[in-house]
């Protein structure tokens, strides 16, 4: 049976190709979520360039038929903007003119005319008050990462005693045939264990080519050292040259942004193998202008980059036995190390560098595409972040570009990926994050 998809303004600003998801079904459009387009077009945002984006395959249906009676879709299906009044179909007490509600009424005008209809939305409370009204409601699905399904990035095998002997002695070993076909991703993080009760164990990472490959012993980087062995993965990952986009995801403490960064500075400063580590965060919304904050723009930056300069700080005293004030500076007036908002990404072409993208939870699909495509010949990219601390209104734990792209590059030789679980900042912020 046909379904008649009514469409809230925040799926279009999301995915303004939403209006060709819905197969041979119908989608309406209210009349209010063009009226809230309109004030999203000239922000220098993702969002305002998604709302011309709607704008303009809009103006491109309209030329098809009188968008107000419905218009064909390739899909098979009919998009239309509905005029419907909703004085009669909405209660007292939603009647303020608010266009969350007036598409709310949209819905139930259409249900009343004895239609099957779906409000579709990524406003929760939204749906909730068209469930209470008798309209089944929905979020846009596409693009979304379950994020309790997400892939981990490592996963722990029994083998046999002998297999374990053979790896530390031969490094490598195939695929047990116990194992079933296509067993493990690319660039799959592995703990071994012995399947006789012994003790013992191997770190390992599956290779498509070479099978299961022993890590290396890991000395300490920039003073760091992993401290449990999720932490151990990822500086694996970090610091293989053959891998050119890593994703962290992991509560605060996890360490993720102080391992990325030492592990940049060591590429760059130490083995020389990138020419410079570019270090950037969101400045959110991205795209934001930070012209109304005094100073120059080192001083713009340092409210949102504060975390990265504490990280820095903590490195190089570790290292330099903290002596000097600031002595990142150092770093950033020979070219080893170079700061700057995410605001300036578009448009650029980073070759031979490692960079490093904190906070990246808070940047949609679209805009984490964006980045990537930055990328030079011989660039590291790295993203960093944590889905249960999103402070972009426009996506969540599933939707977010720093989840979506950890599962969909989950089988890409070039990528690899860990979920880092245990705090190591303190007892204490390890206590909290889990008890708050």
């Amino acid at each position: 049976m046909k379904k008649t998809f009514v469409l809230d303004t925040n799926v279009l600003l999301h995915d303004p190709e939403a209006l060709f998801r819905f197969e041979e079904n119908e989608v309406v459009i209210p009349i209010w979520v063009v009226e809230e387009i309109d004030h999203f077009k000239r922000d220098v945002t993702e969002i305002g360039r998604n709302a011309r984006r709607a704008s303009r395959e809009l103006d491109n249906l309209r030329l098809k038929g009188p968008i107000a009676e419905g218009v064909a879709l390739e899909t098979g299906g009919k998009l239309s903007i509905s005029m419907e009044r909703v004085e009669n179909n909405l209660p007292p007490t939603l009647m303020d003119n608010k266009g969350d509600n007036l598409i709310l009424g949209v819905a139930i005008a259409l249900k009343n005319k004895k239609k099957n209809v779906v409000l579709v939305s990524k406003d929760t409370n939204l749906r909730i008050k068209a469930n209470a009204l008798g309209v089944e409601a929905q979020d846009y699905e596409r693009g979304k990462i379950h994020f309790d399904e997400l892939y981990a990035g490592w996963t722990s095998i029994k083998v046999d005693s002998a297999s374990l002997d053979r790896l530390y002695k031969e490094r490598r070993i195939p695929v047990p045939q116990a194992a079933p076909p296509d067993s493990f991703h690319v660039n799959e993080m592995l703990h071994l264990e012995a399947d006789d009760g012994t003790s013992k164990s191997a770190l390992a990472r599956f290779d498509k080519d070479d099978g299961i490959v022993l890590m290396d012993d890991q000395k300490p980087i920039w003073g760091i050292t992993p401290r449990n062995k999720e932490q151990r993965f990822a500086m694996d990952l970090l610091l293989n040259d053959r891998i050119s986009l890593i994703t962290l995801v992991g509560k605060a403490g996890t360490g993720k942004t102080l391992l990325a960064i030492a592990a940049g500075l060591f590429k760059v400063a130490d083995t020389q193998v990138y020419k410079k580590m570019l270090v950037t965060r969101p400045i959110f919304p991205l795209g934001k202008d930070i012209g109304f904050l005094p100073g120059e723009l080192e001083e713009k930056l340092k409210p949102w980059m504060q975390p990265i300069f504490d990280n820095l700080e903590l490195l190089l005293h570790l290292t330099e036995g903290g002596k000097g004030k600031s002595p990142y500076r150092e770093l950033v007036e020979h070219g080893i190390l170079q700061i700057e908002a995410l605001t300036y990404i578009r448009g650029r072409s980073i070759p031979c560098q490692y960079m490093v993208v904190d906070e990246a939870q808070n940047l949609t699909p679209h805009e984490v595409k964006t980045i990537l495509t930055r990328a030079g010949e011989k660039t590291k990219v790295v993203l960093t972040g944590d889905p249960y601390q999103i402070d972009n209104p426009y996506v969540d734990a599933s939707s977010n570009g720093l989840t979506y792209v950890a599962e969909k590059f989950k089988d890409h030789p070039l990528a690899g990926h860990i979920t880092l679980t245990k705090g190591e900042r303190s007892g204490l912020a390890e206590a909290a994050a889990n008890m708050l």
